[in-house]
């Protein structure tokens, strides 16, 4: 479902996906707000700019990188019902 998705992204290994670098917005150890806010930019990115647009790639290794699978896979099968819960993703 997800990879479905991801295809104008170019395909990353497991090796390539590093701790996020330190954000000063979410200085605290727990990264949850950090997670949500890199997928929701993510896809506001690829939404104004197109999955073409490389910058957009940074929000997606950070939210790889620190989003559990399970999280991402609900919330991408949340927006393709537009139940997501962010505003931006709504019809």
């Amino acid at each position: 479902m997800a990879d479905n998705f991801y295809t104008g992204v170019k395909k990353i290994e497991r090796s390539d996906i590093k701790t996020a670098a330190f954000d000063a917005r979410f200085p605290n150890t727990d990264q949850t707000k950090n997670c949500w806010q890199n997928y929701v930019d993510f896809h506001k990115c690829i939404k104004l700019k197109g999955e073409d647009y490389k910058p957009c790639g940074q929000f997606f290794r950070t939210f790889m990188s620190l989003c559990p699978t399970e999280w991402v896979e609900q919330w991408d099968e949340q927006r393709e019902k537009n139940a997501f819960p962010h505003r931006d993703f709504s019809s």
